[in-house]
């Protein structure tokens, strides 16, 4: 009984860090503003417990990112078209690049975060080789279409954070006309890459 306090404790401490942080970076108005002592505090532990759960300030972040990216993982590997793996690549590249976007644009301030850390390079995350292997296999099934390796970089580099917050910030486009232009870049990557026959 004894032993499995601790544990409990600790699932307890790290429900309560993530809920914490994702409310903080939910309501920040910048992202480098929410700090450890921040978090620690609005979930109600001591800072060594948030070090030791997660190493650093970095590994916080990207553990609540992968929490939150979740459900697109689970639909991308097993769910329904047009996310699903049954949809067929032209139809499954759009809805993947949307899904992303669509998280960027809920979670702007917690994907900045992530991005800002300065941390390992963002192309090596496990989420990022995912969306590229899963989009370079899609890429590759389309006949005669070159490149893929790239195209699937470059499309993902449309959703990227900062460009995200740049469009939303500068720019001031709004949700829908975000995704319509995503929409039609993909589309003009996959047919200007893509000669049937």
């Amino acid at each position: 009984m004894t032993a499995r306090t601790p544990r409990k404790d600790a699932a307890r401490n790290r429900a309560a860090v993530l809920a914490a942080a994702d409310d903080l970076f939910a309501r920040c108005e910048s992202p480098a503003a929410v700090t450890m002592a921040d978090i620690a505090a609005a979930a109600g532990v001591g800072k060594a417990t948030l070090f030791r759960g997660f190493g650093d300030r970095t590994g916080l972040i990207r553990a609540l990112f992968e929490a939150r990216l979740e459900p697109i993982r689970a639909a991308v590997e097993s769910g329904p078209p047009p996310l699903g793996p049954a949809a067929p690549p032209l139809r499954r590249v759009p809805a993947l690049l949307d899904a992303v976007l669509c998280f960027k644009l809920d979670n702007r301030h917690l994907a900045l975060a992530l991005e800002d850390t300065g941390g390992d390079s963002p192309y090596r995350t496990e989420h990022y080789e995912s969306w590229h292997r899963t989009l370079q296999g899609l890429l590759d099934r389309i006949e005669g279409f070159t490149g893929s390796a790239y195209a699937a970089h470059a499309l993902l580099a449309a959703t990227r954070a900062d460009l995200v917050e740049h469009l939303v910030v500068q720019q001031g486009m709004g949700r829908e006309e975000l995704r319509a232009n995503l929409a039609d870049y993909a589309a003009t990557v996959l047919a200007s890459r893509h000669s049937p026959g």
